[in-house]
């Protein structure tokens, strides 16, 4: 089999496969994608004092030169790939600026060790403040009647973004991959790595807060290439060199774990060249780092203990050392994807003999470029009727996000790779012979300790509520107010027509989302949502807030089982609204004190055609809403001007003891406030603060949310505006916008007007297609007086990436002709501003050269048309 090459860009695997020289090794997990090849390894090293510096990239040992097959390639492609990689000269960029976007930790052997938590300036905003949370497993609950509970486990593969693009704390685009099915997994493993980057990476916070209120272990990733890819032995003997008895990488492992508050490291060794002391170090190294943790290991099965790279597809003599040596060496073992019956079965008796459970064996699948079309041996792993051989490693699920054509169909892909084509775990039955995880994996749930509370926010979405008032428009990703998603998506059981449950994205009363059931109500349907292992007590309460079309009866019940009878639910009545807003209704629960609810869920009674209703949010609790401490101390960390009438802000403050999260908003001059954000941290990056009007002063106001979602009075600071803000407004804001073509699903030319450039490198509009250009419209026509472009260079990315030629034109009729308003030639500035006096509704920017260099990809990170 031959390996397959790094994953430049997911629209073209199928072109880099068939680039991939022919071996006779096994495949081994692929590549992330290295740096562009215009960025030089002088402008990398131009950082100092942060995770991002590279000028030690280097190994210190002189290791044969590696092929250049992997630089070929992505030299040939880079060009499609442009929306897919990372600069890291810009990543330094960004880090330079004091108020600019921080990212995830990368590093190199060598680089690592020159970090300190104290003076990388990215590192607070990495930080998650969410502890991993205990979780069960009631067989008796599980969904799917096949499930098993206890036995094998999920390890799941997922690369957000480029190794160097992983922003700290979200940003304002609603494309991402908010994964909701937890209850599946156990340990999610943040993929990346890369020579041209860094071969470590860390997980952002965002990941970490929202696998850990899910029960779920976060693992960085370490990643030593195939020499055909760039990668060198040295930086493997850098890895473990020591120093005295102490193995220096091996300490920062362990503090990196530590200071961001995630679980343990992924190490992928793939290099060529090493021997059987090498691989013995090696262990050592993961044994010591163990030690000094706590911090755990799952090791990929690609070194063997001679030093050799060949992958075994099982657990064999020439690998078990890297399980037991006979002391524990790793925590468990990522299987090669050429695993067959026969290999599992003897990896588990082996795994047995070392007295290891075969449950740490985790044999891997390779979805990434098929997802749930990709063949897999089912009955090897997961027999039928029979105690499952081994876990399951799942490498690069977020294919149901990277192939989709929009959120819309991502949440489908996604619920029928984890759930089944019927969207039902209970019932998993299809022609397919991907069933869903659900067939063979029984859900877990968190939800063990009170208050419990969930406003059914995913995490990502169009605009965000507080309270079920809208306070922000524009999309938003922010995995770590993500609440914890319902256990069982979906079972409904009906004696008649059958409700739809869903998360809907259209209204909510906190975040982006709600829980809507609609349908023909015609029968008593009983609608599971979560296990749980509540206790209750005197003073407990259930609470639910509803929206109804109209006034008038919910048709609706709480629904609660407990663990003396799990699956027999007792109901309470939410009665009737009084109107078409957000109702709260507070159920008192004291008459079950001393018992323990093991079940959440709903059940709507009664009859109607078209059977419509939101829940906005389920909560359990003690007594009254606790009161919540204001945090204290705001401070602006750094500001960086975006123009005259917008910057980002990284703040931060001193917290309030245990909250759920901080709010983040700004005053507006009519009073109002505005929303910036949330983060369980004490520091947040606030990506866009627009100026309004000729304000000279923003007030930024953070407001700690406790866990029962009481919330503090705000604590404040100001910031300052210098020069006069421009007249007029900027007119192409979050207006519809169309174009040639994009890179991918995440940059269409909608980021080119949703007023942000520091949203990470997928903030922009990219296209290659032959013609390049993008097209808005105003909604009428309008008084324009100046354009303003913002190119490669402003979010992030190489200058020799900046649009060369350029034209904007203008008209005022579908059916008009353009006319040139614009007309750029040998432009190398990042922000382009452009005076003019038209009048027009339609304006299109125009790319005829699109970089310095031979490039041909236009990225454009805002289009703007300014005026009245």
């Amino acid at each position: 089999m031959r390996p397959l090459l790094p994953t430049l860009c997911g629209a073209l695997a199928a072109t880099v496969l068939a680039a991939a020289p022919a071996q006779a090794a096994p495949a081994p997990l692929p590549a992330q994608p290295s740096a562009p090849p215009a960025v030089s390894s002088t402008t990398r090293s131009s950082v100092s004092s942060t995770a991002r510096s590279t000028p030690s990239a280097t190994p210190s040992a002189t290791p044969s030169a590696a092929p250049s097959i992997a630089s070929s390639i992505a030299s040939s492609i880079a060009s499609s790939i442009a929306s897919s990689t990372v600069s890291a000269a810009g990543a330094a960029k960004a880090a330079a600026v004091p108020g600019g976007q921080p990212y995830a930790s990368y590093w190199y052997p060598n680089t690592i060790l020159d970090w300190d938590p104290a003076t990388d300036p990215d590192a607070r905003f990495n930080r998650s403040r969410v502890p991993l949370r205990p979780r069960v497993s009631d067989p008796a609950l599980k969904a799917n009647t096949n499930a098993r509970a206890g036995e094998g486990r999920v390890a799941s593969l997922v690369s957000f973004a480029p190794t160097s693009g992983n922003p700290s704390q979200g940003s304002l685009d609603a494309g991402y991959y908010a994964f909701t099915y937890w209850q599946y997994v156990d340990t999610l493993v943040f993929w990346g790595g890369s020579a041209g980057e860094g071969l470590i990476l860390a997980p952002n916070a965002t990941v970490i807060d929202a696998a850990h209120r899910n029960g779920v272990k976060v693992y960085g990733t370490v990643f030593f290439p195939p020499t055909a890819y760039g990668g060198q032995i040295g930086w493997v003997r850098d890895f473990v060199k020591k120093t005295g008895s102490a193995y220096p990488v091996a300490d920062k492992l362990a503090q990196a774990a530590q200071y961001y508050g995630f679980d343990g490291w992924f190490i992928n060794q793939e290099t060529a060249g090493g021997d059987a002391a090498l691989a013995t170090e090696l262990r050592s190294f993961m044994k010591y780092a163990r030690a000094r943790g706590p911090v755990e290991f799952m090791w990929y099965d690609a070194m063997t203990e001679s030093g050799s790279i060949s992958w075994q597809d099982a657990l064999t003599s020439a690998n078990d050392a890297f399980l037991s040596d006979p002391a524990r060496v790793t925590d468990s073992m990522f299987l090669n994807f050429g695993w067959g019956a026969g290999g599992l079965s003897s990896s588990r008796a082996l795994a047995r003999s070392l007295g290891r459970s075969e449950h740490e064996l985790y044999a891997g699948i390779d979805t990434e470029a098929n997802g749930y079309n990709t063949g897999v041996s089912w009955n090897s792993v997961f027999p039928a009727g029979q105690p499952h051989v081994t876990s399951l490693g799942i490498y690069r699920p977020e294919w149901t996000w990277k192939s989709s054509s929009g959120p819309a169909d991502f949440r489908v892909r996604d619920s029928r790779f984890w759930v089944g084509a019927n969207a039902d775990p209970s019932d998993t039955s299809t022609s397919s012979a991907w069933k869903g995880l659900a067939a063979y994996i029984a859900e877990s749930t968190p939800v063990t300790a009170k208050p419990f509370v969930t406003g059914f926010n995913t995490g990502h979405g169009d605009f965000y509520n507080v309270g079920g008032v809208r306070v922000r428009d524009g999309g938003w990703n922010n995995l770590s107010v993500q609440d914890v998603p319902p256990t069982y998506r979906w079972v409904v059981s009906s004696g008649g027509s059958r409700l739809t449950p869903s998360i809907d994205y259209g209204d909510a009363y906190e975040g982006g989302s709600s829980l809507r059931l609609t349908g023909r109500l015609d029968a008593a349907n009983t609608v599971r949502l979560y296990e749980t292992r509540l206790p209750v007590a005197a003073g407990t309460k259930l609470s639910v807030v509803v929206k109804t079309p109209a006034a008038g009866p919910t048709r609706l019940k709480a629904a609660v089982a407990f663990t003396d009878a799990p699956t027999s639910f007792t109901t309470l009545d939410l009665g009737a609204t009084g109107g078409t807003g957000w109702e709260r209704t507070t159920l008192d629960l004291s008459a079950y004190a001393g018992k323990t609810i093991a079940q959440l869920g709903l059940r709507a009674e009664g009859s109607a055609d078209s059977y419509d209703i939101r829940v906005g949010q389920l909560a359990v609790y003690d007594g009254a809403v606790d009161a919540v401490a204001a945090p204290t101390g705001v401070t602006v960390l750094g500001a960086a001007d975006v123009s005259a009438t917008r910057k980002s802000l990284r703040l931060s403050w001193t917290g309030a003891g245990q909250v759920h999260h901080y709010d983040v908003y700004r005053r507006d001059p009519d009073g109002g406030r505005t929303y910036l954000g949330a983060t369980p941290n004490d520091a947040y990056f606030v990506p866009r603060l627009d100026r309004v009007g000729a304000e000279t002063t923003t007030t930024i106001e953070v407001e700690a949310v406790g866990a029962e979602y009481g919330r503090s009075a705000p604590a404040a600071t100001t910031v300052s505006w210098s020069g006069t803000p421009p007249t007029g407004s900027n007119l192409a804001l979050d207006r519809p916008a169309t174009a040639s073509g994009q890179c991918n699903a995440d940059e269409g030319p909608a980021k080119a007007v949703n007023g942000s450039v520091r949203g990470g490198t997928g903030d922009k509009w990219c296209t290659t297609t032959a013609a390049k250009w993008m097209e808005v419209d105003l909604g009428s026509a309008r008084q324009i007086t100046r354009f303003a472009v913002s190119h490669a260079q402003a979010g992030g990315e190489s200058a020799s990436w900046n649009t060369r030629d350029f034209t904007i034109q203008v008209r005022s009729a579908a059916g008009d002709p353009w006319t040139t308003a614009v007309a750029v030639t040998g432009n190398t500035a990042a922000v382009t501003d452009h005076p003019v006096s038209v009048t027009a509704r339609h304006v299109r920017l125009v790319v005829t050269t699109p970089t310095q260099n031979s490039d041909p990809a236009a990225r454009i990170y805002e289009f703007e048309a300014w005026g009245t």
